[in-house]
């Protein structure tokens, strides 16, 4: 008889998810199956949970969701040798081909041919999760499965924050939502000053003061681009990065750099952004970074070197901690109304 478990699937194109029991999965060749011990949501799953446009075009229900994870393989499937039953580890959730154009120029963040956990193929919001073998990142034993699972989400922030000289640069942070707070703290590690950052959520802003940026300001009170100005003395930020996704903070953002500077940007937008490219890019000779998730394995290796380094204040980001996935509704509930951080699930209860 074939052991069961619990898992968040969403189990039909429409708003939601369910709570469902299906089989422990047997790893294939080339994988492992691992005890989830950590699972965090991410913004792709909100998405999917809401059933947006880009999940309508990309979701093809029954499937598990999730794809931040820290496990323990409990299994090995046939060919691996690299791994073994007790391994700690955490996985890098896109899948490349290593073989398209990109993959062969060392690009792997870029594979033409990209499969996600949890978009392409079943995720991880459940007791046991099949990982391939070259996917999986060791951990050290000491380190938390809730910073273990963190660890892609951050590579996101460290990507966005690092590509380009940030210490002692002033920077402006737009949007604080998960992945906008480990850039403040990614940011605050690096040695960026002063850490601006522009967010409507007044529950999200004290997160943004905890995390340790230096100034806040509201967008829908105040002028962020006076307030930049005001902070800088009227030169405007060296770096801005762009977590938000929203169009108005784009521009202002863009408005608030200095002539020169650095923009990145994380947040992906509803729909086309119009924008003046003549004033706002090209006459202030702006240098301009798109971000997709993490360079792979060199942004994984700088963020395991944070993580232990202890520099990085990850605790006020992880705002809700859940024992199991009985509550898995009201935690997607309080992420739509922008009433968390970093949002954990241990399976098992502890």
């Amino acid at each position: 008889m074939t052991e069961k478990m619990l898992a968040i699937m969403k189990t039909k194109p429409a708003y939601g998810a369910e709570l469902v029991e299906v089989d422990i999965p047997k790893p294939g060749p080339g994988e492992v199956l691992i005890k989830v011990l950590a699972t965090t949501i991410c913004g792709t799953d909100l998405h999917i949970y809401e059933w947006n446009d880009w999940a309508k075009s990309r979701i093809k229900p029954p499937q598990i969701m999730g794809h931040e994870v820290a496990g323990e393989v409990v299994e090995v499937g046939p060919g691996v040798k690299d791994l073994h039953v007790g391994d700690y580890i955490s996985a890098e959730t896109h899948i490349v081909c290593g073989k398209c154009y990109a993959c062969r120029h060392n690009r792997y963040h870029v594979c033409q041919n990209t499969k996600i956990f949890g978009v392409d193929m079943n995720g991880v919001f459940a007791h046991y999760a099949i990982v391939p073998a070259k996917n999986a990142w060791k951990n050290p034993k000491g380190m938390p499965p809730e910073y273990a699972a963190l660890q892609e989400p951050l590579g996101n922030a460290v990507d966005t924050v690092l590509a380009g000289p940030i210490a002692g640069r002033s920077t402006l942070i737009t949007g604080a939502g998960p992945l906008g707070l480990l850039g403040i703290a990614v940011a605050k590690a690096s040695g960026a000053y002063p850490v601006i950052v522009s967010e409507p959520s007044e529950f999200r802003r004290n997160l943004a003061k905890k995390v340790g940026a230096d100034y806040v300001v509201n967008p829908f009170e105040e002028d962020p681009v006076k307030f930049v100005t005001d902070v800088t003395d009227g030169a405007g930020v060296e770096v801005f990065l762009e977590f938000s996704g929203a169009p108005k903070a784009l521009e202002q953002g863009l408005r608030a750099v200095t002539p020169g500077g650095r923009v990145s940007l994380l947040g992906l937008y509803p729909r086309e952004v119009t924008l003046d490219f003549n004033n706002l890019i090209i006459f202030k000779a702006l240098e301009i970074h798109g971000i997709t998730g993490r360079h792979l394995w060199e942004t994984w290796y700088t963020v395991s070197s944070l993580i232990q380094s202890g520099r990085l204040n990850l605790e006020p980001i992880i705002t809700h901690r859940y024992k199991g996935f009985e509550k898995f509704e009201e935690a997607f509930e309080l992420m739509r109304a922008g009433k968390t951080g970093k949002v954990v699930f241990f399976p098992h209860g502890h």
